[in-house]
């Protein structure tokens, strides 16, 4: 589908149990970061992949004291909690990928978009599962531009201490905006 140098990106979990305000999860920028996450899938056109986060993990890990931390979350996956929100309905031509971790990158994202890409980071929670996937993507090999507006902290404290990490690591990870990432678009 792809290869190296290739340009994705990946919309991390925009689903209503990050959206919705009277969710425990429910980020309050959500709803302004949206627009953006839009924006930028339409400029990114079939190359948008959107992750979910599924609570599948194996509950006799770690797993199981973070179900009993957050037992509101500990629902069957067909539970609406975890369906993405209208507006991110349609955001890629691919399947969602699910999974039951924090962050995104893995096999599953490689045998998609290949080693080696570019990909830029949107999505919720900013100080969760965006930051869990740069981390590993960096890691991976991959380049990683963060689109910071696009995303949504479960604070704005949270939110910029999150950016601030990932800010740490370049030239792996860089941290940029909707604006610039479209203006970069045009340009090539």
């Amino acid at each position: 589908m792809s290869g190296p140098g290739a340009d994705w990106l990946i919309v991390v979990d925009p689903q209503a149990i990050f959206a919705a305000q009277d969710s425990a999860w429910g980020s309050p920028f959500f709803a302004e970061a949206m627009p953006r996450i839009r924006a930028l899938a339409d400029a990114f056109g079939d190359r948008v992949l959107v992750t979910r986060w599924m609570p599948t993990a194996d509950r006799t890990t770690s797993w199981g004291d973070y179900f009993a931390a957050w037992p509101f979350a500990d629902q069957p996956p067909s539970d609406p909690l975890f369906a993405l929100v209208p507006d991110a309905e349609g955001l890629s031509p691919l399947p969602t990928l699910d999974l039951p971790t924090f962050g995104k990158w893995g096999r599953e994202i490689e045998e998609i978009i290949g080693r080696g890409a570019h990909v830029v980071l949107a999505g919720v929670s900013t100080d969760c599962c965006v930051l869990s996937t740069a981390l590993a993507a960096a890691d991976a090999g991959a380049h990683v531009t963060v689109a910071a507006d696009a995303c949504a902290g479960s604070t704005a404290e949270n939110h910029a201490a999150a950016i601030h990490v990932m800010g740490l690591y370049p030239p792996q990870i860089t941290i940029s905006d909707t604006e610039a990432v479209l203006a970069a678009r045009t340009v090539r």
